[in-house]
This record gives C-alpha cells, structure tokens and sequence, in this order.
C-alpha cells in the first residue's frame, strides 16, 4: 500500500434521506480525504451528517453520488460481499453502545472477528490477549460483559476493533456512555495506538473534550464540511 496517497479519499458525496414527502440531505457533495496516521475528529450538530459520513467511510451505508476510496480501494464499486470483507480485514469500529456479546467472556468477545477470519483457536487466543494486555485488560479476559465496568466494556470494544490489525478505527460517539474518568482513559488510549502504531482514527462525537485530544477537527454543519484545520491536541482530563 502506497502511504503516500491517501487511507481515505471521499468526492462529491451526496446522501438523501426520505421521510415522508420530506427529503433530508444528510451529504451534500462533501469532499474528504484523510492520510495515513491521522487522528481526526468530526464534529456538529445532531443532524449535520457526521454519523452519515462515518458510515459511508466504513461501508456501512451507501451513499446516492459520488466515490470513496479506502487504502486503495474504491467502496462504491464494491459489491456487498467484498465490502463485508474490507470490513472484517481493514477497518475497525467502536460504538456508542460496545455491542459486546453477553454470554462472551472478554477474550471471546475479541476473538470473535478472528474466529470469523478463519484463524486458528491457538492465534485467536495468543492475539485475542496480546490486545487485551494492550488496553490494560489481560487480568479481566475471562469476565462477561456484565462483570465489567462502562469503561472496560468500551475497552474491550477496542481491543476487539484492533484484534485484526486494521489501519483504520471509525469510532462513532465512543465516550457518550462513559463518565469523565473513563472516558479520559479510552482517548488516552486511542492517542497511544495512533501515535505507537500508526493507526488512522476518525471519531465523530459531541464532545469537544475529546474534540480537543485530536490533531485535526472536521465540523459539519448540514451535511456540508464547514471547518477543517488541525490543532496541537490537549489530553483529556479525567
């Protein structure tokens, strides 16, 4: 992969809702591109389209116009089953709800994707704690879901998105269900694998603390990209 161009390139896209005989523009020709190793946040109102955006970055939804390109790859050329796989294999995502598996321990939880991967039980289980050692967690792999706090319950989350070895984390309002100590550990933690592994962060949030802890700042506003500028980040105090 040539990290000269790069990991996300969006152009001229468009997004429609219908709701009624209303149309709502959720996207309106936004042009984007995010290089290798970016810590990005997107921010606005309820409504402004960052949650759109994020889920047209990450496949998750397909625009109505325009072109996306991840590491390389064009997704709206991409028929269903090859975008199921670029998510499996290049991109991870955490939510505002962790969307953990209740009956899954911690380390279940995390091997989980890899399981889906075809790895083996013995690789699934080395890396499953390798990661989990990564978020201060290997002492915690064998609880369920409900045996840990909100905050560890969003750790696991992100171990489980960085299991594969994605180069790209969409996060999607991953504080909003964290108190203010919990939610200065997992930016933390997301500052120390960009900054330790290279890897490429885009959160949309409300938050302007976590706002705040990103190199770059993206606010949209209608749909449209209304600011972009990068900013000397400040770590979010607990």
């Amino acid at each position: 992969m040539n990290n000269s161009a790069p990991i996300i390139a969006c152009r001229q896209l468009s997004r429609h809702f219908h709701q009624g005989e209303s149309t709502i523009v959720a996207l309106d020709n936004v042009d984007l591109d995010v290089a290798f190793g970016e810590f990005v946040s997107l921010s606005g109102p309820s409504g402004s389209g960052k949650t759109t955006l994020l889920n047209a970055i990450g496949g998750l939804d397909r625009p109505d116009k325009g072109q996306i390109t991840v590491e390389g790859q064009r997704l709206d050329q991409l028929s269903s089953n090859a975008l199921a796989k670029l998510r499996l294999h290049s991109i991870g995502f955490v939510f505002q709800a962790y969307n953990l598996i209740p009956v899954l321990t911690a380390e279940e939880n995390v091997s989980f994707v890899m399981q889906v991967q075809g790895m083996s039980a013995a690789q699934r289980r080395e890396r499953a704690l390798a990661v989990l050692q990564e978020v201060g967690l290997d002492d915690h792999a064998d609880r369920r879901p409900a045996e840990l706090s909100g905050g560890q319950q969003q750790r696991v989350a992100v171990a489980r998105a960085i299991a594969s070895g994605p180069r790209l984390v969409l996060a999607d309002e991953p504080t909003a269900n964290l108190d203010s100590h919990s939610a200065a550990e997992l930016m933390a933690l997301f500052t120390r694998l960009n900054e330790q592994h290279g890897i490429t962060f885009v959160i949309a949030t409300h938050d302007p603390r976590v706002m705040a802890c990103t190199t770059r700042r993206i606010t949209m506003i209608d749909g449209r990209i209304d600011t972009d500028r990068p900013q000397e980040p400040r770590p979010m105090e607990p």
